[in-house]
């Protein structure tokens, strides 16, 4: 408490003594508790690109809860991103290096011109909390269309996000460690609401939204009884699988210990001594997310959900219809050796079980890879996000959608493999109809074009509104088991359906006894 009124002191003495710069006026500077930060005017509007929100979590901070950021003397230039948190090097845009820089706790703020007091989206980014940063969208042209304030955030990953140990637990205020990714999620939230009016945003309209693991994030922070007051609705892309579980205190600190020995270390002095390119090295084997049993999560999302957590705030859920042929590919065809007719059987039997295999015949889908992609995908991702809309709708509107342009371009990652793969409407790709997705323009045709204006205004409307609507489209239902399938004029339009529960074999995804696989 002492330390966080000191900084206020100092941010309060530099606003005193530190001349309003010249330009102040000029739309792309902008004042924050901080200091003054400097913008680009770009054809769709004003960006700050890399704006620390907490100090840089480095040396005897490793593994600290972010504490807020130092103020500055003078006019940051915020123009580019900032640091990638640490991660390994992948077929990404941008990502053929890995990062071993640990000063990456900033954010990025699109504003498009006009009015102040515009609704405020916050995108958490995805890569299984272990990959990514803000940068991996680009919403400048979102922000402009659909009239709010867009802010991308970089948090810390995989062991440096989620490391749990005894001797870290012994440092945390609960006795709870392995949260670091989520509470810095949390902090620069803290930092939105405290910073966001003068960049024309409204602090009492913030919509948290992510993909994938940014989508876990979200529901993560729905159950957290520290993100109460921070957001006023929530936007899940993707985001249930494992019905948003996280690792149990008792788990993560075994895993942490074991993570420890294969680093030969027995304390923390050690671990925090460890550069980042050998705790990067060393964190491939483990399992890193959120950890249950202290004041950020003291239950399971689930039933937190059932005990009211979140109540009222609406949230928008969904997934793609072919969400497991991007991790089927990656399995198989990538290496060069597709799932073949003989091998699908066993392959099906070995990570499913034989009323799996039932289900999924081989000769009704184009290739053994797809048969199996198919499966994957209901079992990760279909069923666990339409379970998801029941365990919400006790607290509060729930929009379900479906997207399900299977013409989609594979996004740009798969696009630079050269690959003829069937992807369809698999994991990630409809963020390209939402944003530039690394920044890239992707080639969507005529119809795809109006699919994603579409998209866009639906998103947009519920960032602003709490309601998604979309001009001359039907209503997203809120009825658990309904959702609003998203697909081209050609393949049928926008629709709600109530059959995606059969159609995903959710009676037999959602059965205890069926092998589960990760």
């Amino acid at each position: 408490m002492i330390r966080r009124m000191s900084v206020a002191l100092l941010a309060l003495a530099a606003a005193l003594i530190t001349p309003v710069p010249a330009q102040a006026a000029d739309p792309p500077v902008v004042r924050t508790e901080a200091g003054w930060v400097r913008g680009e005017t770009t054809a769709e509007g004003r960006q700050f690109l890399g704006i620390p929100y907490a100090e840089p979590p480095v040396g005897k901070l490793r593994w600290k809860e972010p504490r807020p950021v130092r103020p500055w003397q003078g006019v940051r230039t915020t123009g580019e991103f900032g640091n990638k948190c640490v991660q390994s090097a992948s077929w990404d845009p941008g990502y053929e290096q890995p990062s071993h820089t640990e000063d990456c706790l900033g954010l990025n703020v699109y504003v498009p011109e006009g009015a102040a007091r515009r609704a405020v989206l916050v995108w958490f980014h995805g890569g299984g909390l272990t990959a990514g940063a803000g940068q991996d969208v680009v919403p400048d042209t979102f922000a402009r269309q659909t009239g709010t304030v867009v802010v991308t955030v970089n948090y810390r990953l995989g062991a440096m996000g989620f490391l749990a140990t005894a001797g870290l637990d012994g440092e945390a205020p609960d006795r709870v460690s392995g949260n670091f990714g989520m509470l810095d999620q949390q902090a620069a939230l803290r930092w939105v609401r405290a910073n966001i009016d003068p960049f024309g945003g409204d602090p009492g309209r913030v919509t948290i939204a992510g993909e994938s693991a940014g989508g876990r994030s979200v529901c993560t922070q729905l159950a957290s009884p520290k993100a109460k007051g921070l957001f006023r609705a929530g936007i899940i892309q993707s985001g249930a699988y494992d019905d948003c579980a996280a690792r149990t205190h008792e788990t993560a600190v075994a895993q942490g210990a074991a993570f420890a020995q294969q680093l030969g270390c027995a304390d923390l002095a050690c671990l925090r001594a460890k550069p980042a390119a050998e705790i990067l090295a060393a964190q491939g084997a483990f399992d890193w997310g959120p950890v249950t049993g202290g004041a950020f999560l003291p239950r399971q999302p689930q039933e937190a959900f059932a005990q009211g957590a979140a109540a009222g705030v609406p949230v928008m859920n969904g997934a793609n219809q072919d969400e497991g042929r991007l991790f089927a590919f990656a399995r198989f065809d990538l290496n060069g050796t597709p799932l073949t007719a003989d091998q699908y059987p066993t392959v099906m039997r070995t990570d499913y079980g034989d009323e799996a295999l039932a289900r999924y015949p081989l000769p009704s889908y184009p290739s053994p890879t797809i048969a199996y992609a198919t499966a994957q995908g209901d079992q990760l991702f279909a069923c666990p996000a339409l379970r998801l809309d029941g365990a919400l709708a006790g607290r509060g509107k729930v929009y379900a959608y479906e997207f399900a342009d299977r013409t989609s371009p594979p996004f740009a990652s798969l696009r630079n493999l050269g690959t003829d793969f069937d992807f369809g409407a698999t994991h990630v790709n409809e963020v390209q109809y939402l944003f530039k997705h690394f920044g890239l323009q992707s080639p969507l045709n005529a119809e795809q074009r109006t699919l994603s204006r579409q998209m866009i205004q639906y998103w947009g409307s519920f960032v602003r509104d709490g309601v998604p609507r979309a001009a001359g489209q039907p209503t997203m239902p809120t009825r658990p088991g309904t959702v609003l399938t998203l697909r081209t004029v050609s393949a049928g339009g926008n629709v709600p359906s109530s059959t995606a529960h059969g159609e995903h074999q959710c009676n037999l995804w959602d059965s205890e006894t069926v092998t589960q696989s990760g």
